[in-house]
């Protein structure tokens, strides 16, 4: 796509951006730093609007929660949502101890600065690192990542090629449960701003089942419950739910959610939606999405439940 082509179609977006009806764009595979975040092709920035509805989804929203609400589990607080930073391709790597799951961890040295921002802004927790390196367009993740002498101490970590469809190997995590990327399914406020987003969101649920459906490769779960969510689930906002009366940054995550959905990549607080803090964000706009409840969602088939590892 030219320049010209794809400035034109970011117009449209703003413009259309206070209107509930979302305008028909041709499908464009995210692209930032001067790197595709991922394919077209990649499943996580697959149209999911045409998907067929999961005969099990009933039990799976139920089990989620029909009476909960989309929580943005992101905003202006740089302790609240998962931090990220960009380096240059010549960024030094330095040394990565794994102290949890080395054993399904991409091994170091990562280009990851001293400086890098953790998640929680250094409180406990997941304490994610996430690096996307310009010009090599690899994503870096680290999991419960401490710094320590000349370097990083992290639970587990992995590298990700941005121009590649590669999956982790069967059963193995990443930096999240489910051994997805966290960066691409992350809301950020750049894409908002511009008017789209093309591609999936990360959402977490109180709990899943022994599975996953592939992207996922790895579940954090020993419940053989069929009515569980696997890890790697894509939940769809229902085409019939209404987003009259939603306007400005909600408006456009919630489009996503009708064409994109949401993917199952961890255990935690249920319908909560994960993304880039960022000082640009209207916390009052985001309010809107907690209005979503659990029951305007169904749950697509995008493939077989796995349980190897």
């Amino acid at each position: 796509m030219s320049v010209s082509a794809a400035a034109a179609l970011a117009t449209v977006a703003i413009v259309f951006a206070g209107t509930a009806s979302a305008p028909a764009l041709t499908p464009v595979a995210p692209h930032e730093y001067s790197c595709p975040i991922f394919p077209q092709s990649n499943p996580l920035n697959q149209d999911i609007s045409h998907a067929p509805v999961d005969p099990n989804s009933a039990n799976y929203i139920a089990s989620i929660g029909l009476a909960g609400h989309l929580h943005p589990d992101f905003g202006i607080n740089p302790s609240y949502g998962i931090p990220y930073t960009v380096v240059g391709a010549h960024q030094p790597k330095v040394p990565i101890k794994f102290t949890e799951y080395g054993e399904e961890s991409n091994p170091g040295p990562y280009p990851i600065p001293a400086n890098a921002p953790v998640e929680g802004a250094g409180e406990e927790g997941d304490r994610h690192v996430l690096v996307l390196q310009k010009g090599s367009c690899r994503l870096y993740e680290l999991y419960s990542a401490r710094r320590s002498s000349g370097g990083w101490e992290a639970g587990s970590g992995a590298v990700f090629d941005l121009r590649s469809n590669a999956l982790r190997p069967e059963g193995w995590t990443s930096a999240d449960a489910a051994g997805l990327p966290i960066f691409p399914l992350l809301v950020r406020y750049p894409e908002v701003r511009a008017g789209r987003i093309d591609h999936a969101l990360r959402v977490t649920v109180q709990r899943t089942q022994r599975g996953y459906i592939h992207p996922a490769t790895h579940f954090a779960s020993s419940s053989s419950d069929p009515n569980l969510p696997p890890m790697g689930l894509r939940l769809r906002l229902q085409a019939s739910y209404s987003l009259a009366g939603f306007h400005g940054e909600s408006l456009i995550i919630l489009r996503a959610l009708k064409r994109y959905g949401l993917i199952v990549a961890d255990n935690g607080s249920s319908w909560y939606i994960t993304g880039a803090p960022d000082p640009r964000w209207n916390d009052e706009d985001l309010e809107q999405i907690k209005r979503v409840p659990g029951s305007a969602f169904e749950a697509v088939e995008t493939g077989p439940i796995l349980h190897r590892g």
